[in-house]
């Protein structure tokens, strides 16, 4: 529910807003069942963090709104005041939704708007940050991704790649996929190697995994079956990595049988030849 939470977002606001939504994800959420999005624009000062305590829908509509719709969507809220290194934090998980954002920031004011014309004042409630002297707690507890800009840029990179690995893998379903996609594989053998503090491409397991396991899932027993083709051969970091996010419950549940990927694969690809 909090993932689809977090595509509806990213519809809204488009992907750009949503560069670090894909980090780490907060130790914190584990145990209390909620994400945290750490949502970053291009300009390094601006940064807000939408913190899902509840799974919750945000749903997009072009049909007409009903009127009592709109009027709550114009009810207007107190704004709360701006909070600084000197300033207690909120209760971080008491049943309650809050957007923190920053007053001055364009990229903030996107799910802020949002919330607004969805009426979502009462439910979400708003968390100013004062980005010259932000918080302790702010870094530590919420938005703890501002640790490590180095995983930071390497995530969007992992995310941004994930795409053109898609399409090269799909399109070689048409021709030779032995010739076209180890370059492809070697990069992510490549990118496993960046850091050591975990078999993961962050190193600690985050949503980078996730974006590539669903592929992997995919094309390894696709590649495997019809071309004889093993994605893992000469690749140990990637053979380990899906050994390790084989053992991840929340994948496991979700995981697909081979040999019906394989074949309705094959009912795609294969019969258009």
């Amino acid at each position: 529910m909090a993932l689809r939470a977090v595509a509806r977002w990213r519809r809204i606001l488009g992907p750009s807003a949503f560069s670090d939504a894909f980090t780490n994800p907060n130790p914190y959420n584990k145990a209390n069942g909620g994400i945290m999005l750490a949502v970053r624009s291009n300009a390094r000062s601006c940064w807000n963090v939408t913190a899902l305590h509840r799974p919750f829908r945000v749903k997009t509509t072009h049909r007409s709104r009903s009127t009592s719709t709109v009027a709550s969507a114009s009810m207007k809220d107190d704004l709360p005041p701006v909070l600084d290194s000197s300033s207690d934090p909120p209760p971080l998980f008491d049943g309650t939704t809050r957007l923190y954002i920053a007053y001055i920031c364009p990229f903030a004011q996107r799910p802020w708007i949002a919330r607004n014309y969805k009426g979502l004042q009462d439910k979400i409630k708003l968390v100013a940050i004062d980005l010259l002297n932000k918080p302790t707690w702010y870094k530590e507890k919420v938005n703890p991704e501002n640790k490590d800009p180095v995983k930071h840029k390497f995530a969007e990179e992992l995310l941004s790649y994930s795409d053109t690995m898609s399409k090269i893998v799909f399109s070689s379903f048409k021709g030779d996929p032995v010739k076209e996609v180890g370059s492809t594989f070697d990069h992510l053998e490549e990118a496993l190697h960046k850091f050591d503090d975990g078999p993961f491409f962050l190193g600690q397991f985050s949503l980078v995994d996730i974006a590539y396991i669903t592929l992997t899932e995919r094309f390894y027993p696709f590649l495997q079956e019809v071309w004889k083709y093993d994605l893992t051969s000469g690749r140990p970091k990637l053979a380990a990595w899906i050994e390790e996010m084989n053992k991840i419950d929340a994948y496991a549940q979700t995981k697909q049988d081979p040999k019906v990927i394989v074949e309705i694969y094959k009912n795609l690809f294969l019969s258009q030849k």
